[in-house]
This record gives structure tokens, sequence and C-alpha cells, in this order.
């Protein structure tokens, strides 16, 4: 599709979105109270029991819980490409709906997972708009809201209701995918990557992006984690579950290896604010379809 093609079909698509606004369209009311739901943070994607299809990993902080939330197979994959800071030089699905509301300034402010009904997760998008002081909150499918949160740079609220009933969906992890966890995401080291970042030969994992309070203590992309509290790391999920299984009200401790050194910092368990994605260029050349 052109340059001029894409213009046009995204405009087309805010004025749809500007129509429905107008008219309300796919409003609803929160089934929970907002107050009363808990930030949680997006730690990776598994799978349900054995083979089962993909849950996406909420970690719960303050109550060791690590939840999952059924999701789909592109939702699943645009949640991991997300979480690996991956994004396609050509919008798909989440990228276009990111576009069409930075088109029209509008911003998610945050994503509520709210109920679950008939055994389906139900979620709402909640969107603040210009000349209008009254936040907009659309339905729509956990899994896509999710998704694009993490272009967005939103928060996400989960219903206690729906935070216990999920704690019982057995799940398993998957330990050759990218964690995050403290705002520190986390991924396999292959020996290549240890070669070329001159890093050492000891069990750890790959710091890949870092933000909030382990970035202001210190903590850089490049850095091999070593520990969590007093606990080897060695693989991205094995982070995840040492964080998880910190005692509440207390911090972690982190022991890393940067820049020639070993360093160990504190951080709070709580969620630190996400970031938008950056846009993808849109000045390389070459044909584009």
């Amino acid at each position: 599709m052109s340059l001029p093609k894409r213009g046009r079909l995204v405009s087309l698509l805010c004025g749809a979105v500007l129509l429905a606004v107008s008219l309300n369209a796919g409003a609803r009311e929160l089934a929970a109270d907002a107050d009363e739901m808990i930030e949680v943070e997006i730690a990776t994607v598994g799978v349900a029991g054995f083979g089962g299809p993909p849950v996406v990993l909420l970690r719960e902080p303050g109550s060791r819980e690590v939840i999952p939330i059924f999701i789909g197979v592109n939702e699943a994959g645009a949640i991991l490409r997300g979480l690996a800071g991956e994004r396609s030089p050509r919008p798909m699905t989440h990228d276009l709906l990111s576009n069409v509301l930075s088109e029209m300034e509008a911003t998610l402010e945050r994503v509520y997972v709210d109920a679950i009904v008939d055994h389906t997760f139900l979620g709402v998008l909640e969107l603040s708009l210009p000349g209008r002081d009254e936040r907009l909150r659309i339905d729509s499918r956990p899994s896509d809201a999710i998704a694009l949160a993490i272009h967005a740079g939103a928060s996400i609220h989960v219903a206690p209701q729906v935070l216990e009933a999920a704690r019982e969906i057995e799940y398993e992890g998957l330990d050759d995918q990218v964690v995050v966890a403290l705002g520190i995401t986390v991924a396999p080291v292959s020996d290549d990557l240890r070669e070329a970042l001159n890093l050492p030969d000891r069990p750890g994992v790959l710091v890949s992006d870092v933000r909030g309070p382990a970035a202001d203590a210190g903590l850089q992309p490049g850095a091999l984690l070593l520990e969590v509290n007093g606990e080897v790391v060695d693989t991205p999920l094995r982070y995840l579950e040492l964080v998880r299984d910190t005692a509440v009200d207390e911090n972690v401790q982190l022991r890393f290896w940067q820049e020639g050194e070993e360093s160990e910092i504190e951080v709070t368990t709580d969620v630190p604010p996400r970031e938008p994605m950056p846009r993808p260029r849109q000045d390389v050349p070459g044909v584009r379809v």
C-alpha cells in the first residue's frame, strides 16, 4: 500500500472512530469499582495447562502471585513482540489502532479487566480525548486491550474477583521467552551475546531493557542479572518466580554484573510506569506493501 493510500485509510478510520465516539458506540460501564481494581504488570506469555491455549501472565505486586488470563494466538505474538521492544516496520492490527488514536490526539490511559462472564474475560479501554472532559470507556477483549496497552504505555488494572478466578487456571511459562518484572526486561543470554558484550561465564539472564526505580538505581541494558534475593537466576522465568516470591512489603535485592564489576541494588515491587513504544521510522527506502 502506498503512503498516500495508507494516510487515507488512517483518516477514514479516524473519522469512523470520531463518529462512534459521538454516538457512544461500544461504550459501557465498568463491572467493578475502578478504585478497587489492582494495577498489574505484564510479565510474559505462557500456555494454559500442558500445550493449551496461550495466556498472558500478569504480576500482582504485594500478593506473591502471577495471574494468567486467556488470550488469542495473534495477541500472544503481539504482546511478546511488545515486551521485547520489537515493532513491525509495517503496521499490524494493534499498531494501526495505536496510529489511529495518535492521529486523533487521543490517549489510552488505562486498560481494565473487570469481569468474567460465562468463562470469558471482559475488558475496557479508557481513553482521554481532546475537548472532552470525561474519559471514554470502550468495551474490548482483554487480549486486544493488553496488546494495545504495551504500545501506548497504558496501565493495566484488574478487578479483585477476576484475579481470584484466574488463580484457578493452571499454566506453564516458557523458558525461552522474554520476561518483564519490576520494569526490567530479561532474556536468555547466548554464547555469542556473552562474547559480544564481554559478559562473564556465569549463570544469569541478560537485561535488554530497564525503566523505573531499577534504572534510577543504575541498572542498564546489557547487564547480566545474576541473583534475586540471594538466589541464582538461570532463566527469565526463574527471574519472574523469584520476584513473585518476594515477601509482601519487602523490596527485591538484585545482584548484577555491569561494566566489569558486580553491583547490588534494592527495588520496590510496585508496578513502574510504562512508556509508549517508539513509532517505527517511515523514511526507510524500498518497496512497501
